[in-house]
Formats: C-alpha cells, structure tokens, sequence
C-alpha cells in the first residue's frame, strides 16, 4: 500500500486553483510575503490587521493595547495599524483582545498593587 498524500499536486488548470491575490472573493482579504492580511475599521478609520504565526515571534515580546497584558515569544497574535499609519503605528493584539476591542472601555484596569502613574 502507498503511503496516502495529503496535499494537492501541483500542475492542473491555474483558474481552479485558490487566488492569493485578493482580487477574487473576499477581496479585503490578500496573501502577501508576510500573512493573511485583510482591512477593518476601528475608531472611525481603516485599519491594516495582519496574523503573525508564533514561530515568527520567536525572541520578540509585546505589549496588548487591548488588555495591556504581555505577549510572551513564540505566540501567535495579530499586528494592526491605521491604513495610512507607518511603521511605528503598528500594534500588536492578542486576537482575543481585538476582537473585543469595541466592546471594552477605554479605561485600563490595574491590579491592586499596580503602580498608578
């Protein structure tokens, strides 16, 4: 018996095979060097958000807006930044945090013995 494969052959008809593009349906949605990146809006103005795999967060740590928590090396996590915006308007989100984001107050919670600055 062959061993069984899972994934498709390459070759065949190019118009049956996905559209990484993001020209085709789903069309805020594009494939790029770097990940899934699709466009919302958020506080009146588009947004770039972009899913980062865990493996290429490896030795980087961030801090969530959202729930200004940490986000420790190697875990998957979103990157989103105002569609205009440069580099350093790019934050990183757990993807738990901004999928509540409208949903939260814009309040930071502290902990009780948590400096108050």
């Amino acid at each position: 018996m062959s061993p069984r494969h899972n994934r498709p052959r390459g070759g065949g008809n190019p118009a049956e095979r996905p559209d990484d593009s993001g020209a085709g349906p789903g069309a805020g949605a594009g494939l790029d060097r770097f990940g899934l990146e699709r466009t919302e809006e958020y506080q009146g103005e588009e947004w770039k958000v972009r899913h980062v795999a865990g493996a290429s967060a490896v030795g980087k740590r961030y801090r969530c807006p959202g729930c200004d928590q940490e986000i420790p090396s190697g875990t998957p996590h979103l990157v989103a930044w105002p569609e205009y915006g440069g580099v350093d308007d790019r934050r990183h989100w757990h993807k738990a945090c901004w999928n509540a984001k409208d949903r939260r107050t814009s309040r930071v919670q502290r902990s009780r013995n948590a400096p108050k600055h």
